[in-house]
């Protein structure tokens, strides 16, 4: 331990640990642009600078260590000249029209800025463009870029994907995607993990709200939405919503003053995904000679992606069942469409998902089909939902908690957690248990593969004398270290869930974007939502289970094959 003074006040902390670090643990604060802890401690953006006595430099908070002794000042008139000068800096080379940001209110530079009082322009402003195509799913705008290096470590160091990187020198130094490439060209997972990093307005998804106000205004069409499991656990954050008041059945009310005339609850098609990617998994598991496993999951479109560029002769390890959003658009475009009378075509399928990949997805010319048109059309992030709601003066806290539409909103406590890491698996494993036995487990056997880990969390469990081996991982960091694993011979399992983003869809990248990990406490809020249903068995959804005696018969069966399966190597975006 090492004694320091920190703005007068005697403050003892562990060797090693750094000025900023000191200064939070004993509530002090220093701003800062470009940290990320254990990420991004290059102390690029200089906003972290303090003083230290006998030193004429300052130094970044974020970088050094305390050290016995040390007489430390984080507000000196030094230290605050410099930080104003350094914000003054970096808004010379930032396009700033916050009115029409993404970002606005939810900016650390528009914030920062705002506290020192940087109203009028000091430098002469220059921003350089560079040409985007903005019909990707996630946008770039380099004007914005304040060359904090974010994205390119969060990309580097947790995704493992290295799409972004420093290009240029001098004053011509920026960011673009490595090797100069278009970003439909490159090995993009479409994770929006740098969205959802990026202290400012430099990339945010593809906005897609006024296709839907267009779509809403036509009144020859059935409009018709769903509403991903973990988007719940997050649309009410920066709504003022407590998360037990920000209900599902709230966020449907919304849905329906902003226009849908059916709003539907993507849990319906969770449990349906359950139905048939756990009955792939018995029939491959039951013909081992002449498959390979492990079997993965297939829910996660940035995850898939990642797999077709990192790993494409394990592409026909993926299960072949589409994910829950495009299972449920092509039960809306098929049997929904016949319950009420409409043609496929007269039907508008959208989606509010917490993921920047879906809207890729949702485009891929197999994702549909001739006599339906596309599964989904439009989707929408939680960060798009919430700022529609908010345009459309919806007063949340005064909506009642009115039942969703019938008969595709029943879903399980297996289905909500398929928000968070393991929730997929262990869904799967449990109607997989009673498909082999024909009886339920405890609902809670499988709570091993629960949790976020560095690197993979693994169990096996046994199914009536079957031993089942299992992994999980989230992040496509801890993914390209597992897949290398398997592929070394190192480990080797027999069923593998795959989640793109560090603690599942609970921490996506259409989330609410906030300074700090959200996605364990959104991840309980699922699992509390499992516990507290009265059903947490797939297999016992009363609308699922009506749907095959109804109209698919049964799972992998032809119909099934047809509208819920997809050949992940014909993905192609129009």
């Amino acid at each position: 331990m090492v004694n320091v003074t920190i703005n007068g006040k005697s403050i003892t902390a562990l060797e090693g640990t750094t000025i900023l670090e000191a200064a939070q643990q004993s509530g002090i604060l220093i701003p800062t642009l470009c940290y990320l802890k254990d990420i991004n401690e290059i102390g690029a953006c200089r906003i972290c600078v303090v003083e230290i006595e006998g030193m004429e430099r300052l130094a970044a908070a974020c970088n050094n260590t305390v050290e016995e002794g040390m007489v430390i000042y984080t507000n000196s008139p030094k230290v605050m000249a410099s930080r104003k000068a350094t914000l003054e800096l970096i808004l010379s080379e930032h396009e700033y029209s916050c009115a029409t940001c993404s970002r606005c209110g939810n900016c650390q530079l528009q914030s920062l800025a705002e506290e020192f009082g940087l109203s009028t322009d000091i430098y002469k402003k220059k921003v350089r463009k560079i040409a985007w195509n903005k019909d990707f799913p996630l946008i770039r705008d380099n004007e914005k870029c304040i060359k904090c290096m974010r994205c390119i470590q969060i990309c580097n160091k947790v995704q493992a994907l290295g799409v972004w990187d420093v290009c240029g020198t001098g004053a011509r130094t920026t960011v673009d995607v490595k090797g100069g490439l278009p970003i439909e060209k490159a090995d993009c997972s479409i994770c929006g993990q740098c969205i959802t990093h990026c202290p400012v307005g430099a990339l945010h998804e593809r906005d897609d709200k006024n296709k839907l106000y267009q779509a809403l205004a036509d009144k020859d069409k059935i409009k018709i939405v769903q509403v991903a499991p973990a988007v719940r656990a997050a649309w009410g954050e920066e709504l003022g919503l407590a998360p037990e008041d920000a209900t599902m059945e709230k966020m449907g009310e919304a849905l329906r003053q902003l226009g849908f005339d059916y709003v539907f609850d993507t849990n319906f098609s969770a449990d349906l995904t359950i139905m048939e990617e756990g009955s792939e998994f018995l029939k491959r598991l039951g013909d081992k000679e002449n498959n390979t496993f492990p079997m993965f999951t297939s829910c996660c479109p940035g995850w898939v992606r990642f797999m077709r560029t990192q790993y494409p002769d394990m592409v026909p390890q993926l299960s072949s069942a589409k994910s829950p959003q495009q299972m449920f658009g092509a039960v809306v475009k098929s049997y929904f469409a016949e319950k009420i009378g409409k043609d496929p075509k007269d039907i508008i399928s959208v989606s509010v998902m917490p993921c920047v990949a879906k809207k890729a997805e949702a485009a891929y010319e197999n994702m549909g089909g001739e006599e339906r048109g596309q599964d989904v059309e439009i989707v929408l992030t939680t960060r798009e939902l919430v700022k529609m709601i908010r345009a459309a003066s919806i007063n949340v806290s005064e909506l009642e908690d009115k039942p969703l539409d019938d008969p595709l909103s029943d879903g399980t406590g297996a289905a909500v957690i398929f928000g968070t890491t393991g929730g997929v698996m262990e869904a799967a494993l449990r109607s997989a248990y009673f498909l082999a036995t024909g009886k339920n487990p405890d609902a809670d056997a499988f709570k091993a593969v629960r949790g976020y880990h560095k690197g993979w969390n693994e169990a096996e469990f046994d199914i009536e004398g079957t031993k089942v081996r299992c992994a999980v991982a989230s992040g496509l960091g801890n993914t390209r270290e597992l897949l290398e694993a398997i592929r070394s011979g190192e480990v080797d399992y027999d069923f593998v869930e795959i989640m793109a983003c560090p603690g599942g869809c609970a921490g996506g990248g259409g989330q609410p974007i906030h300074p700090f990990d959200s996605f364990e406490v959104r991840g309980e809020r699922l699992r509390k939502l499992d516990v507290d249903n009265p059903i947490r068995f797939s297999h016992e959804n009363p609308s699922v289970v009506k749907l095959y005696s109804e109209y698919l018969k049964a799972p992998l069966g032809e119909k099934s094959h047809h509208l819920l399966h997809t050949d992940h190597l014909g993905w192609k975006i129009k």
